[in-house]
């Protein structure tokens, strides 16, 4: 039997990794710290376990108790606004360090963890796991390389299955609204304003239930090392919201250009896919038009169950 242990199984990402993993067979057990929003991961036949990563016993614990054979490491550091620089991000280092050692002192064979693109240079602009420097410039970025770094070596000299996922820019169902595609899709389905800079950066923009699938796909392979998990389509940003726009019927409340762009904002960062596509034979089901539908489908359903549970309370 394979038993996975989910770190950080609510959140974005992993709250669209359990079923893929159910599909493939894995026995799933799921980490919750206990907060209020953290209830997505507890699909059945999944198994919550209330425990706080940051906290070295309760890692220890959760780990005895489970005893997984693989494990797949989402948890970290999410709050919009201090991701890249919070200082805490070095104690998820440590922290992902002790569960890692855990998880292989209790017999675990494979480990996976997430990564991130600001874990390259992106004075690249294109991103290989071969050729591009992995030098970042965010505290964020520089911590997910530090602990990557720490767990290949790890890995080969102990014998652990290690993979690594590198994750680019997503949306989908389950985002933070003030992220930029559900502001936009909330703002139209609102019948206000959508506002955005002149959005010509370019970026590498995936629906998350794909990039859940290539997580899984590794985990659920042999293969060791970095893999970017990504579209590989350079999309300038304004395109997107267009798109938005343009599937809602609300194209002329889409405001281009009227928020100010970043000082210095990098012009193009896009993954280079065919790592994935050749080892993992991974390749996104979501085009950028389905993708949205998808979405613009999902932010329609929660706003209704808003509206059900306000008319409710009334």
């Amino acid at each position: 039997m394979k038993r996975v242990l989910v770190t950080g199984a609510s959140g974005f990402i992993g709250s669209h990794t359990i079923q893929s993993l159910l599909d493939r067979g894995f026995e799933v057990h799921a980490t919750n710290s206990g907060g209020a929003s953290e209830t997505l991961s507890c699909l059945p036949p999944s198994t919550c376990h209330k425990a706080d990563l940051l906290d070295p016993t309760q890692t220890t614990r959760i780990i005895e108790t489970v005893r997984p054979t693989h494990l797949l490491h989402l948890a970290w550091i999410v709050r919009p606004g201090e991701l890249i620089s919070s200082t805490e991000n070095l104690d998820w280092v440590v922290a992902s360090i002790h569960l890692m050692r855990e998880f292989h002192a209790n017999g675990g064979q494979r480990f996976v963890g997430v990564g991130s693109c600001y874990e390259y240079d992106w004075e690249y602009g294109y991103c290989s796991e071969a050729l591009t420097p992995t030098v970042p410039n965010t505290v964020y970025g520089a911590s997910k390389n530090a602990f990557r770094e720490i767990a290949e070596a790890y890995g080969r000299e102990h014998g652990l299955d290690f993979g690594w996922a590198r994750i680019f820019f997503l949306y989908g169902p389950n985002e933070n609204q003030n992220r930029l595609v559900p502001s936009v899709v909330l703002s139209l389905l609102r019948g206000a304003e959508a506002k955005s800079s002149h959005g010509l950066q370019i970026r590498d923009y995936m629906h998350v239930q794909d990039a859940a699938d290539g997580i899984v796909a590794l985990l659920d392979s042999a293969e060791t090392g970095a893999f970017n998990i990504a579209s590989g389509a350079a999309l300038r940003i304004r395109d997107i919201v267009q798109t938005i726009g343009q599937e809602l019927q609300a194209s002329e409340l889409v405001r281009i250009g009227v928020l100010p762009a970043r000082k210095n904002d990098t012009p193009l960062v896009v993954a280079d896919t065919r790592k994935a596509e050749e080892c993992l034979q991974f390749k996104p089901r979501y085009d950028l038009v389905s993708g949205i539908r998808h979405t613009i489908d999902w932010w329609r359903t929660q706003i209704a169950k808003d509206e059900t549970r306000t008319g409710d309370l009334k």
